[in-house]
């Protein structure tokens, strides 16, 4: 249950880590635009996991679910 998550967090570091070696000077002119991609970065990695919460909550519904019926059934 722990991999998509742990999966997404690899994700955001690893593009967090391209952006920063993308940059070649360390102005302060370019401090804004770095800023913004950062977060937009961080808005997807934000959503993804939101996600991958709202799969793991339906998949132990349905398991949930389908124990309880069998226990209903059996």
């Amino acid at each position: 249950m722990l991999v998509p998550i742990v999966a997404i967090i690899a994700f955001a570091a690893i593009r967090i880590a391209r952006i920063n070696a993308a940059r070649s000077t360390d102005s302060s002119s370019d401090l804004p635009a770095r800023v913004e991609e950062l977060e937009r970065a961080l808005q997807s990695v934000q959503q993804q996991l939101a996600e991958t919460q709202e799969r793991l909550d339906f998949a132990e519904r349905l398991l949930a679910k389908g124990k309880d019926e069998r226990r209903a059934g059996g």
